[in-house]
């Protein structure tokens, strides 16, 4: 126990000596793995941000199906009970002709020129307002009423009943596209600053092994282990990431404290909240990312320039 505990004492006093000895690479090792983890970060609170933006959108999807003013009312019964029937519809509604104009109202308070406008008139049809379970299958559950011959009767465009139609998957495809673009591009990014910063935590570590070849050369002679002359080096390349790692999580808590509350003020309609628990998990992520970035350079530089 004894032994070993030295032996951990002089791996962390060597790798810090290392560290400052190559100040210059270290510094450069140290800020090219604190970009990449920051960015790693911060994409990782994109995407739940987005994954919270997109369920609430998904949650919303819903299908309004417009109706012809001379519809009867047991026709539109028949086509209601049809839609209920379908599997991802939870609740079917309907909405008359005087509904939908009082809720039209209702959303143009701001702009009450455009009520006056109408000077009376009410161009607004009735609908049948669909609130999905699955909405997932807005597209299918579109595509079997517009199919459906009692719908096609008392649509409000029998030309064509699927432009009777409106419902917003557009809206969350577009999304998920918009997501896939970025996340690639971040994915290549991050891929391209850790391979920079492998090759300095290489560099810094292969300057620690000339500076002590002599010594590692008396070890040698003297029978030490492998374990104990690669010690120093693997601590050393953890030490980089190490340091990276707590400058990109005191960014990202700052940014946190500091921009995300101003962000919210901005954007009060949008669930861009990310609860601590997660913040948590993104911290520890960052951290075991670093500690393995730091032995993975350390050991590739081992493997090149210590042989043994």
């Amino acid at each position: 126990m004894y032994t070993a505990l030295n032996s951990i004492v002089y791996f962390i006093r060597e790798a810090f000596k290392g560290f400052f000895r190559n100040r210059a690479t270290a510094l450069g090792s140290v800020i090219t793995i604190f970009l990449s983890l920051l960015i790693l970060g911060v994409f990782s609170v994109g995407a739940v941000v987005v994954g919270n933006v997109v369920d609430s959108v998904e949650s919303k999807v819903s299908i309004t199906a417009y109706v012809a003013d001379d519809a009867k009312e047991k026709q539109i019964q028949k086509v209601e009970s049809y839609i209920e029937g379908l599997d991802g519809v939870a609740s079917v509604s309907f909405t008359t002709k005087d509904q939908a104009l009082e809720n039209f109202k209702k959303s143009m308070t701001s702009n009450p020129d455009i009520v006056e406008q109408l000077d009376g008139q009410n161009p607004l049809p009735a609908s049948i307002d669909v609130e999905l379970s699955e909405a997932q299958e807005v597209t299918a559950i579109a595509d079997k009423i517009a199919q459906n011959e009692d719908f096609q009767k008392i649509c409000d465009n029998p030309d064509d009943p699927a432009e009777s139609l409106k419902y917003g998957q557009k809206t969350v495809d577009k999304l998920f596209a918009l997501t896939n673009y970025v996340r690639y591009i971040g994915i290549a990014l991050i891929g391209l600053l850790m391979f920079i910063a492998l090759i300095f935590i290489l560099n810094n570590i292969r300057l620690s092994i000339l500076a002590r070849r002599k010594e590692i050369a008396i070890m040698r002679l003297v029978g030490a282990s492998n374990g104990f002359i690669r010690g120093p080096f693997s601590v050393e390349g953890m030490l980089h990431a190490f340091v990276g790692a707590v400058l990109a999580i005191g960014s990202l808590q700052t940014m946190r404290m500091l921009a995300l509350p101003k962000l919210q003020s901005a954007l009060p309609w949008l669930p861009i909240n990310v609860d601590g628990s997660t913040y948590l998990l993104i911290y520890l992520l960052l951290l075991v990312a670093g500690l393995l970035l730091g032995l993975l350079g350390s050991a590739w530089a081992m493997g090149r320039y210590l042989k043994i």
